[in-house]
């Protein structure tokens, strides 16, 4: 197969377990392997996803090359690979609402000139591009989705809740681009919003009438820090992922906070009361400890094949499957089973999309 030409947008600590993946798993090739859930996808190995383009906005990253700046503070992902130079500088992005007041003293930007981001997306004639912005970046998320899907005309992941994918704007674009969009903002290979998720439809489907539900989640990463800040459409994809399983209303928060000795470690507490026979009450407690970042570059690195594997096939839009399967909130929710199903009815080549 051939290699997959990738541009990262935000070098932070997804950025960094991403990159550390390529080369942790680049010399496996053993069928079964932990931390992947498709060793071969339409016959992409891991192997075949190549970084070749970088775009950031913090002196400490840009100018550097990547396999430096995925370990610049502030980031703070587990270190599990060693990653050669791979000489891919990091460019300077856009800043707009991508570095907010709250993450200053994180950020600092650096004092160099935005490059062009389509002319670097078709100079590197890159396949797919990956945004890992922060939450609450919504201007800078639609610039880049502009500059890859309408100008440059490629492949677009969003790994962040901004609505690119549930857009009609961005979903037409890319049909008339004729380019793959996965969207938006990535479920984590057992996070708690697909555990949340897995709890609930147990409940439904037993019979337990859901009375009210929470999801807490602790960090100590930048992402924690800016969701504490801006988190509402976080909230609301977690949310979302939960409730579109149920085919009624019940009460259901979701909650951050950033304690710094976390650091990229996230713990989740998921709590559901319900009514059981004859109106009993019950009530579960589950708490999830998983180390954040890598726990999404899991799933990015299946969404990134699968928009590589539609334009080898020449199909452009939104990827449903796809982003049912690995996005919290896709354009069209379905149950993960069927989700999953549906995923590898296009692997197959069974379904377009």
């Amino acid at each position: 197969m051939s290699e997959i030409r990738v541009a990262i947008v935000g070098v932070g600590n997804c950025a960094s377990a991403l990159v550390q993946g390529l080369y942790h798993y680049r010399d496996l090739d053993k069928e079964d392997i932990p931390g992947l859930m498709h060793l071969k996808l339409g016959g992409y190995r891991v192997s075949d996803v190549v970084p070749v383009a970088a775009f950031d906005v913090d002196v400490r990253k840009v100018g550097k090359d990547i396999s430096e700046a995925i370990f610049a503070p502030p980031n703070c992902a587990w270190k599990f690979a060693e990653v050669p130079n791979m000489g891919v500088e990091v460019m300077m992005g856009k800043v707009d609402d991508g570095v907010p007041a709250h993450l200053a003293k994180f950020v600092e930007a650096a004092d160099k000139e935005q490059v062009n981001v389509a002319d670097v997306l078709r100079e590197n004639k890159v396949d797919v591009v990956v945004n890992f912005l922060p939450t609450g970046s919504s201007k800078a998320t639609r610039f880049y989705a502009d500059e890859a899907i309408k100008k440059a005309k490629v492949g677009f992941v969003n790994g962040i809740p901004e609505m690119i994918a549930s857009s009609d704007e961005y979903a037409r674009a890319a049909e008339d681009s004729n380019v793959p969009i996965v969207g938006d903002d990535f479920k984590s290979q057992i996070g708690a919003t697909i555990l949340h998720r897995d709890l609930a439809k147990l409940f439904y489907d037993r019979g337990i009438k859901i009375k009210r539900s929470y999801q807490l989640n602790y960090a100590g990463n930048t992402d924690f820090v800016n969701l504490v800040k801006r988190g509402e459409s976080k909230e609301m994809t977690k949310s979302t992922a939960v409730t579109s399983l149920i085919p009624y209303e019940f009460d259901l928060s979701t909650g951050f906070a950033s304690i710094g000795i976390l650091k990229d470690k996230k713990i989740a507490y998921i709590m559901l009361e319900g009514e059981n026979f004859g109106g009993a009450p019950m009530k579960l407690e589950v708490k999830l400890e998983v180390e954040d970042s890598p726990n999404s570059a899991g799933v990015l690195i299946d969404a990134i094949r699968c928009c590589k594997l539609a334009m080898d096939r020449g199909v452009g839009g939104v990827l449903t499957s796809a982003s049912a399967y690995l996005m919290k909130h896709p354009p069209q929710q379905f149950n993960d089973d069927t989700a999953r199903r549906m995923l590898e009815e296009f692997i197959e080549d069974k379904r377009k999309r």
